[in-house]
């Protein structure tokens, strides 16, 4: 049982990286330039997983994969984010 729950706090965590990161890079990062690079999600993720990976370690359950997972998320995020503020008008 406790490792189902380790198992949604995880799941949790990477929906909530997706949709705070997607989130930020349509409303605060419009206007960057950066953002719209290819290696702009990539670094994102990476730096999310780099960051996420001694909380992960402390946890009984969850692993490395679980950070891995979580920047996968902040990623895809930051992807989504940037290819929103190139289809959609300025005034969202």
């Amino acid at each position: 049982m406790f490792e189902l729950l380790m198992f949604a706090a995880g799941g949790a965590a990477t929906v909530w990286g997706y949709v705070q990161s997607r989130h930020y890079v349509r409303r605060r990062l419009r206007f960057v330039d950066a953002v719209q690079k290819p290696v702009a999600p990539v670094a994102a993720g990476a730096v999310a997983a780099l960051v996420a990976a001694p909380v992960v370690w402390l946890l009984p359950v969850l692993g490395g994969g679980a950070a891995v997972v979580f920047g996968v998320g902040v990623g895809l995020g930051v992807f989504h984010g940037a290819r929103d503020v190139k289809r959609l008008p300025s005034g969202f």
